[in-house]
């Protein structure tokens, strides 16, 4: 039976989360009151089934037409819209090479937010006259799609064909996965509707990062030009994404002063620098934070160890040069990359393991989840994603009603569970009469031991005067 307890919150500034759980369940949380307002679960998409836990996500955080990708343990993927849950399409085979096994899920997941520049150099024909291109969304059938504006507030998805020849041209997105084994594969999807299968416009370019070993982290840089992949016995290697090849991989540190070799473990990683893919931050199954610069040299620049449990979860702060940890027992901490000094610890310990963490780029608001139960949430959540173009005013603030709290919520969406039954003597109702016989029966054994007191008091002064002598 999980624990709940009952969460004083100080109040947040208007936000909105994506939680994914073990379930496959996907909730939505929000924050409407302009001032401090508390998160509360609004929607929740999806049905609950251990088949569909969510893995691994990859959001695409845009005003318009924005894109969700999830991946699931049955290794489908899911391709939805973050505002209202829509499913756009659903890939079957998401590792891209037919396999289906428990050993080798999905872990590492992308959604390319831009589209590959060099498919413009095969364009047919510019954009016709009088039309004003805002986006260049890729190709089909090997020539350039735009998206067009035709007039203000009108916009229109174009691709030439034939010179002069203009076709509605649909949208699609650019995925990239690596599996446990280290299958990885970059393809393009054309979304359509969920009831219809997607199709690839091009065919999947898949190679793999590792000959042995489990990949468990998988990183795509700002630029989207380079990922790096590291897990157990695998170290860390950086991939050229456009060209697949591998341009940099880690050595592990030395022995220590008794001999003793740390065996490679990478749990998670993060690129530092939003400008900068040569830098970047690991953590390992032996409690320890690492730095490595592949300009510099190929070993950790600076590593430094957090608390006695493995870390689990990495992120990037803004700034450039401060990272949070989170591990295995729940803490989590912010660092000073730069030496490795520790700026704070979080109070509110989390339950369980801390799956992700998650800072928000705009407000000062750090998210992170465990793998235990919640006190909204119920399940195990696995990840955690914010909104950042969520707005407020164009929100319905009814749903939910101002009034409900969060024993509310809490109450609609789990059965209420039965009482353990404690000792049938402990729960008896007694009578009136039945407590006076207990408190008479109770000053009588305090008088009897009252009285037994003073008799042993009394044989201990006769037993003394009689062995003391007469003078």
């Amino acid at each position: 039976m999980p624990r709940t307890t009952t969460l004083e919150c100080s109040g947040c500034p208007p936000l909105r989360a994506l939680t994914f759980d073990s379930l496959g369940l996907i909730k939505v949380l929000e924050v409407r009151d302009k001032q401090r307002g508390v998160p509360q679960v609004v929607e929740r998409w999806g049905d609950p089934e251990s088949s569909k836990c969510v893995m691994a996500v990859s959001m695409i955080d845009r005003k318009s037409q924005p894109l969700l990708a999830v991946a699931r343990k049955n290794n489908e993927i899911e391709v939805l819209s973050p505002v209202n849950g829509d499913i756009q399409t659903t890939i079957s085979d998401g590792s891209g090479l037919d396999v289906r096994s428990e050993e080798n899920n999905i872990v590492g997941l992308h959604l390319f937010g831009k589209q590959n520049s060099e498919l413009d150099s095969r364009s047919a024909s510019p954009v016709p006259k009088g039309f004003k291109a805002l986006e260049f969304l890729g190709k089909l059938n090997s020539y350039p799609g735009y998206l067009i504006e035709l007039e203000e507030g009108i916009q229109f998805r174009f691709c030439h064909f034939l010179c002069a020849n203009v076709h509605i041209l649909n949208l699609y997105c650019t995925l990239l996965t690596c599996t446990t084994k280290g299958n990885a594969s970059i393809r393009s999807i054309e979304l359509a509707d969920s009831s219809t299968e997607s199709s690839c416009i091009d065919s999947p370019k898949t190679w793999n990062v590792c000959s042995g070993g489990n990949i468990l982290c998988c990183k795509v840089d700002r630029h989207e030009n380079f990922a790096l992949f590291g897990g157990k016995g695998v170290e860390i290697n950086i991939w050229d994404i456009n060209n697949l090849t591998k341009i940099w991989n880690s050595k592990p540190p030395p022995k220590d002063n008794l001999g003793i070799f740390t065996p490679t473990w990478f749990t998670s990683a993060a690129f530092l620098m939003k400008d900068d893919h040569r830098k970047f931050v690991a953590g390992t199954n032996s409690h320890q934070v690492r730095l490595y610069d592949i300009s510099a040299q190929r070993r950790p620049v600076l590593s430094f160890d957090f608390r006695e449990t493995p870390i689990k979860a990495l992120a990037e702060d803004i700034d450039g040069h401060s990272v949070y940890v989170g591990n295995g027992s729940g803490d989590m901490a912010s660092f000073d990359i730069r030496t490795g000094k520790m700026l704070g610890g979080f109070s509110g310990k989390c339950s369980g393991s801390i799956k992700s963490i998650v800072r928000h780029p705009e407000l000062p608001i750090v998210a992170s989840c465990g793998e235990r139960y919640s006190v909204f949430l119920k399940q195990h959540v696995m990840h955690v994603l914010f909104d950042t173009k969520f707005d407020v005013k164009g929100v319905d603030s009814s749903l939910p009603s101002k009034g409900t709290t969060q024993t509310e919520i809490l109450n609609e969406e789990v059965e209420e569970l039965p009482l353990k039954r404690k000792k049938s003597s402990r729960n008896e109702v007694e009578d009136g009469s039945e407590r006076k016989k207990k408190s008479k029966h109770s000053k009588e054994r305090k008088k009897s031991e009252g009285k037994d007191d003073e008799r042993r008091k009394s044989k201990l002064k006769k037993k003394n005067s009689r062995s003391i002598p007469e003078l």
